[in-house]
């Protein structure tokens, strides 16, 4: 049977291992998008997975990390408005998906419809209204720059997680052991 506690060790192990991972992915891994400083994130889509396995609280330290690496790395500086979003999206998809139940190999439709219902609410709420807003607020950027910027990043980081996390969901959960399918073979 699957274990379904969670060790505290190894989600900060895992923390700083998705954090390394998804700063890569956002840095060689991303699809461009016709709006400057946009792209398409393949990240997020191993972002689910990662929630989803270490937790809502992994996911979003994993995900606030390898945005503050990638944008300074990358960039030069940290864009702070961004990096707090993809931090509340990876809680946000941690959240939202059973981990008992990926645990015991069950991740079907009625998982995969709340799983992308909650994620697709939380990338348009962050993406296309909270991202945003705080770069008027912290960084005094232009109206409708931003929220086109958001509006983009929001349909496309929702698209990526709908593909890319629901297949590794699924995958995943169909290498674990369903609770009760294993019996004692009889001589």
């Amino acid at each position: 049977m699957a274990t379904t506690k969670r060790n505290p060790v190894m989600t900060v192990v895992a923390i700083g291992i998705g954090a390394a991972l998804i700063m890569i992915l956002m840095r060689f891994i991303a699809l461009p998008s016709p709006i400057p400083n946009t792209k398409i994130q393949t990240a997020f889509g191993f972002l689910a997975l990662f929630a989803g396995v270490f937790g809502p609280v992994a996911g979003a330290f994993a995900a606030f990390i390898g945005h503050a690496l990638n944008d300074i790395t990358q960039y030069g500086t940290a864009w702070w408005s961004w990096i707090i979003c993809s931090g509340l999206l990876g809680y946000a998809m941690g959240y939202s998906i059973d981990f008992k139940k990926l645990q015991n190999g069950i991740f079907g439709l009625k998982q995969i419809i709340t799983f992308n219902s909650v994620q697709v609410l939380a990338n348009i709420a962050l993406w296309a209204g909270v991202a945003p807003s705080l770069d008027i607020i912290i960084y005094k950027e232009p109206i409708n720059k931003v929220y086109l910027q958001g509006l983009v990043s929001a349909s496309a980081n929702a698209l990526s997680v709908a593909i890319i996390g629901t297949l590794l969901l699924v995958s995943y959960a169909k290498t674990r052991t369903k609770s009760g399918s294993l019996s004692l073979e009889k001589d």
